[in-house]
Parts: structure tokens; sequence; C-alpha cells
């Protein structure tokens, strides 16, 4: 009786010190990447030499994809910034010009089209080597809301934006890094990946899948020198969470675009998979110790609290109450 106690208290430990290494690490190469530039200059290549000098980052004139196009440039990363504004697109150029020695292309490209916003990204892209690719750009409820009150085209713009379209713009560049043998892949997911969230079926089902198909395409590839880097951040301080003045009003866990965007990057080529900022990185160790019906359950009461405050403000006479509307990234 004795050696089975031992025998379940070695694997307990096994199993406790598992956890602790797949959840803590991340946090400590997260920190790693951010200060090895300050203390150790000379172990950091520059992207440019890692990758190559072109980008391309969808969903760049706001939030986090504006953030990282500009961070990217601070490294001397050309951009091709693709969004559906072509106003907004242009002003985004030329802050980025007007800041960094790099060069600039605009595409302006509606990604709920689907196969037809990717035939057009390539075209306009089809004498440039695109080294890295950012699949930023994604959909989200306007407000938290039960599946039936989401219209059937939110429901198809957000699959189609958040997976339909990051899979078709990996597989349009993928072939050219292959050949070049190098470049990088990154995939913006969320941290509602990390199991099913109510009230947001759809978009955290989306993130689910980026989150699948990010390790199973990391496995295909990594042999030919391409790198597929998942990013997994919660809360930021973009459009996507307007519905809430908490997370908006959030200064402790909730981040922003920039602060973001800058530990996202430098951890670019030494993270496969990571928060993205050592903020998230802590908040999501902690969140993972229970387990995902406890997370679920959590989140659930979360966004119906949100849903709650939010139709409480916005609600008003005369407008329909069995829809919503979606929010895109730019």
């Amino acid at each position: 009786m004795t050696g089975y106690i031992y025998l379940l208290a070695v694997i307990g430990f096994l199993c406790v010190l598992l956890f602790l290494f797949e959840n803590l690490w991340p946090i400590l190469q997260a920190v790693r990447a951010v200060l090895a530039p300050w203390f150790i200059p000379n172990e950091e290549t520059s992207l440019v030499k890692k990758f190559g000098p072109w980008a391309l980052v969808t969903g760049s004139t706001d939030g986090i994809g504006k953030a990282y196009s500009f961070e990217l440039a601070k490294r001397g990363v050309n951009v091709v910034l693709v969004s559906r504004n072509e106003d907004r697109l242009r002003n985004t150029a030329k802050q980025i010009e007007s800041r960094f020695t790099v060069k600039t292309k605009i595409i302006a490209a509606d990604f709920s089209l689907g196969l037809e916003a990717i035939r057009k990204v390539k075209e306009e892209v089809a004498k440039l080597p695109i080294d890295i690719l950012v699949n930023n750009v994604g959909k989200m409820y306007e407000y938290p809301a039960y599946l039936c009150e989401v219209s059937e085209q939110d429901i198809a713009d957000i699959i189609t934006i958040n997976t339909i379209a990051a899979t078709l713009m990996t597989r349009a560049f993928l072939q050219g890094m292959k050949e070049r043998k190098r470049g990088a892949v990154v995939n913006v997911s969320s941290g509602s990946e990390h199991q099913p969230v109510p009230f947001v079926t759809v978009y955290s089902a989306t993130k689910a899948y980026m989150k699948s198909f990010s390790n199973a395409l990391r496995y295909e590839y990594q042999k030919y020198g391409i790198t597929v880097q998942h990013l997994a951040p919660l809360f930021v301080d973009t459009k996507m969470n307007a519905f809430s003045e908490n997370i908006q009003n959030d200064r402790i866990f909730v981040v922003t675009p920039g602060q973001y965007a800058r530990y996202a990057v430098a951890t670019l080529g030494k993270m496969d998979e990571t928060s993205g900022h050592w903020v998230h990185g802590l908040q999501t160790f902690f969140i993972k110790l229970a387990p995902w019906w406890l997370r679920m359950g959590i989140g659930a009461k979360f966004f119906k609290k949100a849903r709650h405050d939010y139709l409480l403000k916005k609600i008003k006479p005369g407008r329909e109450s069995n829809s919503t509307e979606a929010t895109k990234t730019e």
C-alpha cells in the first residue's frame, strides 16, 4: 500500500513539474528575449538578417497590427500594410516613413471576401519577397451575445476573417519562404483559445483553430528554416474591447498596443508560442492553474456581466435587440 502511495506522489510531483515547465518557461523566455539586447548585445541578430527585408502585416491601421508594424519598421524591416480603409493605410504608411528609414506599401483589402482578398494581396506583392507574415487581422463581436443574437453575416465574417484568411495568407507566402529557406509566420490569436468562452462562442472557437493550425504548421515547416510563432494575448486596449469600460480602464492587467507589440516583436525568432507580453504571461500561468471547465465558467460570468453592462448603457428605444454587429481590426 505504501508503495502505491509513493508511486502516486511521484506521478503527482512529475505532473506539477511538467505544468511549471510548460507555463513558467515561456515567461522566462519572454523576459530573456526582452532583456538580452541590454545584457548580451552581441547575441542578437537583426530581423532583417535572420528573416529578410520585407514584412506583411494584416489589420495594420489600428491596435496590435499598427503597433507591430511600427516595431518592425523600428528594426529596419520594410512593411506591407494591409487593411480595408485606404485613407487610414496612407496615413499609417506616412507615419512610419516619417519616423523610420524604411519602405512601405499599402494594399486595401477586405478579408471578409475570403479568396478574392487573398488573390488581390498576392497580385499586389508578386514581386516582393515577403519574409515575415503577420496574420493579425481579426473580427470580434460588438459585444458579448448569445449565438442566435449574432447575425448570420457576422458569424460568417468572424470565421472567414479569423481562420480562412490567415490560413490562405499563410499558404500564399509559405512556398517563397521555403525556397529561400528562411521566413517567419506570426499568427496573432487570443487567450480565449485556452478554453471555450460562452457569449463570444464563435470568436473563441476560431482562436482555438489558430492555435492548432500554428502548432501543426510549425511541425511541417520548421525543417525548411521557417519560424511559425503563435501569439495568444489577453486583453489589450483596442477597439475590440470597446464593449467594456472595465477593460479599457484597467491599467494593471490590460496593456496598450504599443506595450504589447514592443515585447511581442522582441520574442520573434526566440519563442514559438507566447502570450506576447510578460504581464499576460503571468496572467496565463495563474489562469491555467484552474481546469478548463472552471475557466470556462469564470469567462462566461465575466462576459455575461459585460454584456449586461453594455446593453444597459447602449440599447436605446427603437433599436433592435436581437442582433449584434461585430468589430474588425482594420
